[in-house]
């Protein structure tokens, strides 16, 4: 005769014992109740089933048995399928979030997590304490008061590495503009806060890195104020305040926002088939409002911060967010810039003389401006460097054409006739 195991806990065991003592008389049920911390009526219940079934009574009638909860075989092995086929590279919630919105298959994070792992889709991590610990900054109260913006480098789409350009509203957790570029570099950053003004207006303030497109990192600079990047003159000029980082941690959030980002994002492109930066922009449109949704909070205040654009200042903005840089007008009334020549015309909209200083403007349409106190000079591009001249028998450029004529010999000026008693009296004096 084979007999049976029963598995029982130690807390089950002592529970056993105590009702056995009740029911050889040596306890009553209230000294039962009270060693085990029940009611008395659930005693009674506990001693009439060991009575009927023995120990085997007393454990979890379940024991041994599949869960009320098991999944259907059928059901794993389709997520199990799916997850070897499409989501490989995914994260467990990403791939509990993709298997339920495309796949109908409603699983929780932690059984897809389990599946990963037996299947070589996923290692778990041991936790790791932190060596340094950062204070939580607590967040701004309104939307618009400060943005956090980088830019990542990633292989983002395709076989070649780009960048993403990102700026997260500080309160609110929402991304206010993300642009796929092809680099950080000056251009396509003004390209970039010219379509965030277009769409969210002046934020207040911009908390950035140190790279070097928003700042000069030189010794020099520490003591010199001047010493400012294309950047930082813009946003001087708009009156838009820069805070520059001295950590990843201190800006975490954006940080936070690329690391999910390069996980989630990646794969949605490559669901989506995207290879090119024109379609990947297209994608963000559709994209980040579904991101907003699930990881962006509530501000502590509704206000919303940003300063309107007024049609003054839009007008500027072309120029102001355009590449400067200070030359000096030749004597031969040219301006040279990147090996290029360019002749100023005889009339212009402000007088300039040889040595003036002039301010060429580099646009984002690639047009090319010359300023002079606010005023565009008139030019035409050399084709070739003009030949040296030391002096040009042209004092100035003005707004009138310069007249070569002279007075005739009988013109009034010609006969004008000093009185030389008066010359006289003048020197004796």
């Amino acid at each position: 005769m084979t007999q049976k195991l029963i598995y029982m806990t130690e807390k089950e065991l002592a529970r056993y014992n105590v009702i056995q003592n009740l029911i050889d008389g040596k306890i009553d049920g209230t000294d039962a109740s009270k060693q085990i911390g029940l009611s008395t009526r659930h005693i009674r219940r506990l001693k009439s089933r060991v009575i009927k079934s023995g120990a085997q009574g007393f454990a979890h009638r379940n024991r041994g048995g599949n869960s009320n909860r098991k999944l259907d075989n059928e059901i794993l092995e389709k997520a199990e399928k799916c997850l070897k086929e499409k989501y490989y590279d995914f994260g467990p919630t990403f791939a509990k979030e993709k298997l339920n919105e495309i796949d109908k298959i409603k699983l929780s994070k932690e059984t897809v997590r389990n599946i990963m792992i037996n299947i070589d889709l996923w290692k778990p991590k041991p936790k790791k304490q932190p060596k340094n610990r950062h204070v939580w900054r607590a967040r701004k109260e309104n939307y618009g008061e400060m943005q956090q913006f980088d830019g990542s480098y990633h292989i983002w789409f395709g076989k070649e590495e780009s960048c993403l350009l990102l700026s997260v509203d500080d309160a609110s957790g929402k991304i206010t503009h993300a642009k796929f570029d092809y680099n950080e570099g000056v251009i396509a950053v003004f390209k970039f806060w010219l379509e965030y003004f277009d769409k969210n207006e002046l934020p207040l303030s911009i908390y950035l890195d140190k790279f070097s497109t928003y700042k000069i990192n030189h010794k020099n600079a520490v003591d010199n104020s001047e010493m400012i990047t294309q950047f930082q003159r813009a946003m001087n000029q708009i009156d838009v305040k820069l805070i520059t980082a001295h950590s990843p941690e201190a800006k975490g959030r954006v940080e936070r926002f690329f690391g999910i980002l390069q996980d989630r994002l990646v794969k949605e492109l490559r669901l989506a088939n995207v290879t090119t930066i024109e379609k990947a922009n297209e994608f963000l449109k559709k994209y980040i409002p579904k991101f907003d949704a699930q990881f962006s909070v509530i501000p502590d205040k509704k206000t919303n911060l940003h300063r309107s654009i007024n049609q003054s200042l839009k007008e500027k903005l072309p120029q102001i967010f355009s590449i400067q840089n200070n030359r000096i007008i030749c004597n031969d009334y040219t301006v040279r810039f990147k090996n290029r020549y360019f002749q100023l015309e005889l009339t212009q909209s402000s007088t300039a003389y040889k040595g003036d200083f002039v301010i060429i403007e580099e646009h984002l349409n690639e047009k090319i401006k010359i300023n002079r106190k606010e005023r565009y000079l008139n030019y035409s591009e050399l084709p070739e460097r003009p030949k040296k001249e030391i002096n040009v028998n042209l004092p100035a450029i003005t707004t009138k054409k310069p007249m070569h004529w002279k007075p005739p010999a009988d013109h009034p000026w010609r006969k004008f006739i000093i009185n030389p008693k008066k010359v006289s009296n003048i020197i004796l004096k």
